[in-house]
């Protein structure tokens, strides 16, 4: 038979894993989402993404920035499973044994590497050739229950964060439907996490800035982990703050001493502890992004 499913998730990377069961045989009873947030110049209150799409499935939605509080009405919906994904809140006890099967979320990493709220993110800061996505059993502690299903993906050598959290979220969708097939049939084993546990907590505004005297590759790594969000940055020496949206690595360049800004051939290079980087597109604050040496000869 097929089971009622409670949904629990709030951005774009959500969707796709609730587009994939409302597809599926079985039945989504109800989708828990964040609340309503103020989005854009005009702070205008905007439903979650993950709510237009319940909203127009005519699927009952729940908006609450803490999901505790929706106990009894999540337990009197009768659920056999509850499904989460990127909702961004904790699920405790007695609400974690509410379902009958519990709770399995879609982690975007290949735990127990990367537990946390900015898993991808993460990853790519570190450096990470491969990451993935993971199916597991939800307990108590951070994102430490047993694991149902994985898949594995390489990453891209120019690939952001926002890229790569986009392709994970439908390999991903793929994944979660099939755990849910196997608990529907009584066929679903999961094994325990091996390894040593990182952690990958929210990212924080200063987890952008670009240290021009760190290695051109790190920088490259930190600039691709924190775009779009929070946004990669420079500290200039008269104390501009510059975001940067887009560099490469200037291989075979000629080196700059760190943080030394140079025009070369139309390029604007800024100097690293390694090879320079080429700054292709940056965003002056009070200004339009524009390409970098649009900036600099204007700057001058």
């Amino acid at each position: 038979m097929p089971l009622r499913i409670v949904f629990a998730g709030s951005p774009a990377a959500a969707v796709p894993s609730l587009r994939a069961l409302i597809g599926s045989d079985h039945e989504v009873v109800a989708v828990v989402t964040r609340e309503d947030a103020p989005l854009g110049r005009k702070r205008i209150l905007t439903p979650t993404p993950v709510a237009d799409v319940a909203q127009a499935a005519g699927i009952r939605v729940l908006k609450a920035n803490r999901i505790t509080p929706l106990t009894d009405e999540i337990a009197a919906l009768d659920a056999d499973l509850g499904v989460i994904v990127a909702y961004g809140g904790l699920i405790r006890e007695p609400l974690l044994s509410t379902p009958r099967l519990g709770w399995i979320n879609l982690h975007f990493s290949l735990l127990p590497r990367w537990r946390g709220a900015a898993p991808v993110q993460r990853a790519l800061i570190a450096g990470d050739r491969m990451t993935g996505a993971a199916v597991f059993q939800l307990v108590p502690e951070l994102d430490a229950g047993p694991v149902y299903a994985t898949v594995s993906q390489s990453i891209g050598a120019h690939e952001t964060a926002g890229h790569l959290l986009e392709r994970l979220s439908v390999s991903g969708a793929k994944v979660l439907v099939n755990v849910v097939n196997d608990l529907r049939d009584g066929m679903a084993s999961a094994a325990e996490q091996v390894g040593e546990p990182t952690l990958a907590p929210k990212l924080e505004l200063a987890d952008g800035l670009l240290d021009w005297t760190s290695p051109a590759a790190e920088l490259d790594a930190r600039l691709r982990g924190t775009t779009p969000e929070p946004g990669a940055f420079a500290l200039l020496a008269d104390g501009e703050r510059l975001k940067v949206l887009d560099a490469t690595i200037a291989r075979g360049d000629a080196g700059l001493p760190p943080g030394e800004f140079e025009l070369r051939a139309g390029r604007l290079l800024v100097g690293t502890a390694t090879e320079p980087l080429h700054l292709v597109t940056v965003h002056p604050a009070g200004k339009r992004a524009m390409p970098a040496a649009d900036w600099w000869r204007g700057r001058k």
